[in-house]
């Protein structure tokens, strides 16, 4: 086994940077930087590191060690603390990498060799990537639950579970002329309708769990000059979208980002629904219907004319759609479930984000139970269920013991695949693609 290394703090100028060392060879990097053993596993150590190929000084820096199996990726590790300047970062990184027991580490090497080491499952691994990119305080408490091994733990207990019955079907099948109660296997169909309905109730989460993860999409629509483009930015608090009383000012999707209750959301003002007046005008219609249809939330904004009337912007208007009415200074409107708000003056704004807030709870707030928050976890529950479904049917029908049996090893290995159990190498480039270098 090779010895990596790399900067595992982020990369610039900083108080302190860390420079992670994992590897058989950890403990004489220490001792060619520092001209010392590694010392006492987790006490900082306080010494001079040196450039070992002429003994100039590069930093006073604080050494810790973690001796294998104990440590993040099951090796020897040991990580220079030192000062975040760039000189002494590159002067100790060029220092490592000429001794010749060591080379620099790949984006995500850290991590996966934690996972190859069984220090953590695929779940966790995910987890910890999330926790990285985390945005919003709902962010963290998710990923961090997930890297502590809540879902982890989860879909393992199912998969004991099954595999327990897999086990007493496969001895009814190897076994048929010993002591093997008779009919066993159909004993245990209520096990396997049991986990079949805890799969299938975690299923029907409603996306609450990828939707915090990627973050809630909601589109503001509406016909031109109700001031879209001002509630934006009242809600941005920025001027973010250019606003004007020319008809169509919008003509692409603008975007801003926004953290509300905990939950990342991407507010996206579009084109105004009209009748386009030019090729310009009719792609921006275009998007902008392409992505109402998309959004989770759709905000449709009429306005209160001088008059007091409204036109019939909401009829386009569907169920779950917060429906809101601007310019609400020129006049008095009480319409149930409509909510009158100024762009201009800002009155009306606080009970806008207030139902805002609630409503993108409902879609992504934080749960107290795991949740699922990546699609191959989805589709690989998805398979399970598939396979115990398929096998409770084939009780039913009084099939072959051995279709049943088949049917638990793919429901089995279905769950499997989701924490790295088993038959997983495919997945692992595109696991830890995403990982920088150092973690």
């Amino acid at each position: 086994m090779e010895t990596i290394y790399a900067l595992s703090s982020a990369a610039g100028r900083a108080g302190v940077a860390v420079v992670r060392v994992s590897g058989p060879a950890a403990g004489e990097a220490v001792r060619a930087l520092s001209g010392e053993g590694p010392g006492r596993a987790r006490e900082a150590a306080l010494r001079t590191l040196r450039d070992p190929a002429d003994g100039v000084a590069l930093d006073r820096a604080l050494i810790l060690w973690f001796g294998g199996p104990a440590s993040f990726t099951g090796e020897d590790v040991a990580e220079f603390h030192v000062h975040g300047g760039r000189a002494v970062i590159d002067g100790v990184l060029g220092a490592l990498g000429r001794l010749p027991a060591l080379r620099i580490a790949t984006a995500g090497e850290f991590t996966r060799r934690a996972f190859e080491n069984g220090k953590l499952d695929l779940t966790e691994v995910e987890g910890l990537g999330d926790l990285i990119e985390a945005e919003t305080a709902a962010q963290r408490v998710q990923a961090l639950r997930q890297m502590e091994g809540a879902l982890g733990e989860l879909y393992e207990g199912w998969r004991g579970r099954l595999l327990r019955v897999l086990a007493h079907t496969e001895a009814e099948i190897d076994f048929p002329e010993e002591e093997v109660p008779g009919d066993l296997t159909r004993k245990l169909a209520p096990e396997i309708d049991r986990l079949a309905h805890e799969i299938r109730d975690h299923l029907d989460d409603g996306h609450r769990g990828e939707r915090l993860r990627d973050g809630v999409e909601v589109a503001i629509i509406g016909p031109p000059n109700v001031g879209k483009s001002s509630l934006l930015n009242r809600l941005a608090r920025r001027e973010a979208a250019i606003v004007s009383d020319e008809a169509g000012t919008t003509r692409d999707v603008l975007e801003v980002r926004l953290d509300l209750g905990g939950v990342p959301v991407t507010l996206a003002d579009t084109a105004g629904l009209r009748e386009a007046a030019g090729a310009i005008e009719r792609e921006g219609v275009r998007r902008a219907l392409a992505r109402a249809e998309k959004a989770d939330l759709r905000i449709v904004v009429a306005a209160l004319h001088a008059g007091g009337g409204l036109d019939g912007t909401f009829d386009m208007a569907r169920e779950g759609d917060l429906r809101i009415v601007n310019k609400a200074d020129l006049g008095k409107l009480d319409l149930p479930g409509v909510i009158p708000v100024s762009a201009a003056t800002g009155e009306g704004l606080d009970r806008l984000e207030e139902a805002l807030t609630a409503r993108i709870g409902l879609l992504a707030g934080d749960s107290e139970r795991p949740v699922i928050t990546r699609a191959r976890y989805r589709e690989g529950l998805q398979a399970c269920l598939e396979g115990l479904q398929r096998a409770l049917g084939a009780l039913a029908a009084e099939r072959e013991t051995e279709l049943v049996a088949e049917d638990l090893r793919l429901a089995a290995r279905s769950l499997g695949r989701i924490t790295g159990r088993v038959d997983v190498e495919d997945l692992l480039d595109v696991v830890f693609r995403d990982f920088c270098i150092g973690k």
